[in-house]
């Protein structure tokens, strides 16, 4: 009996043996995934988005200035008192309008005395071919054939002197009309530079006013001469004019959108650089003479390109590359080639496709094999 006893004891103290180590190993087991997850890096946050097939402009940036389309300093065309100033400064003229009035009486003056002349001559040139025809008529031998000839010479001065007489009439009556002072183009006007009353003179250069044109206006502005070649072969290809935009010197405001012009005839030898010449409706008046603004020339437009966003693009020693995220959400370097960037789009030759996920921003913290976990990043901004 001492022994079964013993037997019990022994076995009953297997058995909870058993019991422990089942409890510690199965204890242990459930323990090792949740201790290597905790060690497991957590995810980056990260923008992320996507490579898109898009239509992106080509756009050559240059530095321009603001030019009146046209500018005109009216003068006066005579001498004389100036009695009136029909315009205001500032204002808006149209071609035709009356700006200013000069003392008329001495020139209307000189037109009668002219058109008094010329009724004067007239007469005696009536009075000389009626005695030519008497001539002519006459049967008596006194009359000659040099009498004849002497009344027809006559005839023909007075018939002169009548014709000089109306481009006397015809030059007094423009002089007259000088004395009315009109816009010679639409335009507005500047600051006033002569007062009523004051005599005015036509070998003055100062002026009266000077009017500027600013609907269209004008840009002249800058590009490389190594552009110069491809805006011209873009010209003669294109059957429209290329398009040039006109923005503010901090490059976030669009203040127009013209036409390109024309490309100047030649190129500063100093700088290296062509000019070129674009005109704008300016119908808001947002373009003002001497006004410095960034342009803006669409030389073509990619169709149908892979994009990213220009902050996808990272360069490193080897070139430029973007992260692309796996299916796991870990990342890989992907090394690209890009054709273009601007307006904060990338154009990508090689390297991704369409549809790729990229990551778009936040990419300070990572490296090849990290996870990342963020939002969508904003649409790619440009092109349709």
């Amino acid at each position: 009996m001492r022994r079964s006893w013993i037997l019990s004891i022994v076995g009953l103290a297997a058995v909870i043996a058993g019991g422990v180590t089942w409890r510690h190993v199965s204890s242990s087991a459930a323990t090792e995934p949740a201790t290597a997850a905790a060690n497991m890096p957590a995810p980056i946050p990260a923008t992320l988005g996507a490579a898109e097939r898009k239509n992106v402009p080509v756009f050559l940036d240059g530095l321009g200035t603001v030019q009146a389309y046209s500018t005109v300093t009216v003068n006066t065309r005579v001498d004389g008192a100036l009695d009136k100033v029909s315009f205001v400064e500032g204002q808006d003229v149209k071609a035709g309008d009356v700006l200013a009035q000069i003392d008329p009486r001495p020139f209307k003056a000189s037109l009668d005395l002219a058109v008094a002349t010329k009724a004067k001559d007239e007469a005696q040139l009536a009075n000389a071919r009626l005695d030519l025809k008497r001539f002519k008529d006459s049967s008596l031998l006194a009359t000659t054939q040099q009498q004849i000839d002497t009344q027809q010479a006559l005839v023909s001065q007075l018939a002169a002197t009548v014709e000089g007489d109306q481009a006397n009439i015809e030059a007094a009556q423009v002089q007259l009309d000088y004395t009315t002072i009109r816009a010679p183009i639409s335009g507005r006007t500047g600051i006033r530079l002569v007062d009523q009353g004051n005599i005015v003179h036509a070998a003055s250069t100062s002026g009266l006013v000077v009017i500027t044109q600013l609907q269209p206006i004008s840009v002249i502005f800058t590009l490389p001469q190594d552009e110069l070649q491809s805006v011209i072969r873009e010209m003669s290809a294109s059957k429209a004019p290329l398009v040039a935009v006109a923005q503010g010197r901090d490059d976030r405001r669009t203040l127009d959108t013209g036409t390109l012009s024309l490309v100047d005839n030649q190129i500063d030898p100093t700088s290296g650089s062509a000019r070129l010449k674009a005109t704008f409706p300016n119908s808001e008046h947002t373009l003002w003479p001497g006004q410095f603004v960034n342009v803006r020339l669409q030389l073509k437009t990619l169709d149908n390109v892979v994009t990213v966003p220009s902050t996808a693009v990272q360069r490193g020693p080897d070139g430029m590359f973007v992260y692309t995220v796996k299916p796991d959400t870990s990342i890989a370097i992907q090394p690209v080639s890009v054709a273009q960037m601007s307006q904060g789009i990338s154009v990508i030759d090689n390297g991704v496709a369409a549809g790729t996920p990229i990551v778009v921003a936040g990419q300070f913290r990572l490296k090849p094999g990290s996870r990342v976990q963020g939002a969508p990043g904003a649409p790619v901004a440009g092109g349709k």
